[in-house]
């Protein structure tokens, strides 16, 4: 398993509820795209094992997965999220704990590898295809999405899922500042706003903090850097659903 990312089985504090009355209706259903609407931790997760492999004779499995986890979060200022800010990271990863010995064939092998995750196919995660295409027939959905411009276009236009939204919006950073300037964008009111994706730390706590809605729907490995402390969830009021199918109906209901 990649380095921070950790399995979220366990069901964290915070007034969690599959369906919520008190809800009000909303003008506009944003949706997250990775591991929301598309596989897309798994990717990483296969690639660093490999990057692991070619590393294990310099040193042990968990100084490699800690030093680039490291080297991922002290990068993101520079080259932001995505696949190739991760690839950069894994460079420089292999030239500090080789002290500089990598072989230019090594180093080719982990730009192949950036290169094979922005070509691979696109996966969408069970029940996708049918839901969107049925909230967007009664909603106004927008792709709210943090990442790299064109990796996060590509995967978009490969998944066919494109003409079912009204606006697309990718970001640099997903905190409160930029959820309002979102809902500013799309001219909807927060309370009439809900964002649904699979990180409470970019999809939940800052949507709340904007005074908005939200709804987590978990994926089955996430990245500590989008993990939150259990006390920050407390009070925290979100919906939880287990699978995408499930949102036409608790949108129905709210």
């Amino acid at each position: 398993m990649r380095a921070g990312r950790i399995d979220r089985s366990r069901t964290p504090l915070g007034t969690v509820s599959a369906r919520s009355t008190a809800m009000p209706r909303f003008d506009v259903v944003a949706l997250d795209a990775d591991d929301t609407l598309w596989h897309n931790e798994t990717l990483f997760t296969a690639t660093q094992t490999q990057f692991r492999a070619l590393l294990a004779r310099h040193q042990d499995a968990a100084v490699i997965d800690q030093r680039l986890y490291e080297t991922e979060t002290r990068n993101l200022r520079h080259f932001g999220y995505g696949v190739k800010g991760f690839t950069l990271s894994m460079i420089e990863t292999a030239i500090e704990l080789t002290e500089g010995r990598i072989a230019g064939a090594e180093v080719q092998r982990l730009i192949d590898l950036g290169r094979e995750m922005l070509q691979a196919p696109v996966e969408l995660l069970d029940g996708v295809a049918e839901t969107v295409e049925m909230l967007a027939a009664d909603h106004r959905l927008v792709l709210l999405t943090k990442g790299d411009l064109f990796d996060q276009e590509s995967k978009l236009a490969r998944s066919r899922l494109g003409e079912s939204f009204s606006a697309v919006e990718i970001v640099s950073e997903k905190d409160a500042r930029t959820y309002a300037a979102v809902m500013a964008r799309q001219r909807v009111d927060p309370p009439r706003f809900v964002m649904v994706g699979n990180s409470l730390r970019s999809d939940v706590l800052p949507v709340l903090e904007a005074g908005g809605a939200a709804v987590h729907i978990p994926y089955h490995v996430t990245w500590a850097h989008e993990r939150v402390p259990d006390d920050a969830l407390v009070g925290k009021e979100f919906a939880r659903l287990a699978s995408i199918r499930e949102l036409p109906a608790w949108l129905a209901g709210a």
